[in-house]
């Protein structure tokens, strides 16, 4: 096992354990508030010290986390239901329909991610669900174009003309034989947009448009710190490294997937 693939697995099961642990216990409650505690360094009683609200940092952290990976994990999983049947029905049909399926991606691709998603939070008003919308949309062709990359060359192997010969239909060729052998791309594409949806959740909450107070959120908890770095940098120091470390060991994970889902990589130094 590579130590991208082990080292990514246990950045992301950090945060992932946060999450869940946070379901059950915190340190504190993150709705209590606290003035006469603002901003105090890390201690034994406040192990990440608390934010200017009083708070405790380490319990904001991890209900945090349990927001961002909610949001990018529903938002991956929609850009995957809707994207993937798209690009295999691309693949599958050719002609007029793959035409429309990629001039439409090219269309949500011509403009920024960020952008697209501050424009429906905007239009649609600021909560974690309308991200998760949001976040959603722009999975979509993301996923459609890589299902439909995958399975091209795979409707060119002699074993595809075999069963269409025998006479199955092209939606269940796509789904018995092209959808598992294309399975590796989809694993390592959802593990790349996980860590994407999380940033992008952290930048839309940043801007006011994510997860709505008093639900923590790392984006907001870096946009409220930002006017007293010089005051108190570990209440801005801290979601910033919650979301390096989280977005990293994604992407270190899906270096992992990739190397050991590939059989052209299995092996190599």
């Amino acid at each position: 096992m590579r130590a991208s693939l082990i080292l990514g697995a246990l950045l992301s099961g950090l945060a992932l354990a946060a999450a869940l642990v946070s379901f059950l216990w915190t340190p504190a409650d993150v709705t209590q508030l606290a003035i006469a505690q603002k901003l105090l360094p890390p201690s034994g009683q406040h192990w990440l010290g608390t934010d200017h609200f009083g708070r405790d940092m380490l319990s904001m952290i991890m209900v945090g986390a349990r927001t961002s990976i909610a949001v990018a994990l529903v938002a991956v999983g929609i850009g995957m239901g809707f994207g993937v049947p798209l690009g295999l029905l691309a693949a599958a049909r050719g002609g007029w329909i793959d035409e429309v399926v990629m001039r439409g991606n090219d269309l949500v691709f011509a403009f920024p991610s960020l952008v697209i998603a501050i424009l429906i939070t905007a239009a649609l008003g600021p909560s974690a669900l309308n991200a998760i919308i949001a976040i959603g949309i722009f999975n979509i062709p993301v996923f459609a174009r890589v299902t439909r990359g995958g399975a091209l060359p795979i409707w060119t192997l002699d074993y595809i003309r075999a069963a269409q010969v025998a006479g199955k239909g092209a939606s269940r060729i796509s789904i018995q034989h092209i959808l598992p052998n294309i399975a590796n791309l989809l694993i390592v594409q959802g593990t790349i947009q996980f860590s994407l949806g999380i940033l992008a959740e952290a930048g839309l909450s940043y801007v006011g448009l994510g997860a709505q107070p008093p639900t923590p959120s790392w984006g907001r908890m870096l946009a409220e710190a930002q006017t007293m770095v010089a005051l108190a940098p570990h209440v801005a120091v801290i979601p910033g490294l919650a979301i390096v470390v989280t977005v990293l060991g994604l992407n270190l994970l899906g270096d992992g997937l990739r190397d050991a889902l590939d059989p052209r990589l299995r092996g190599s130094p």
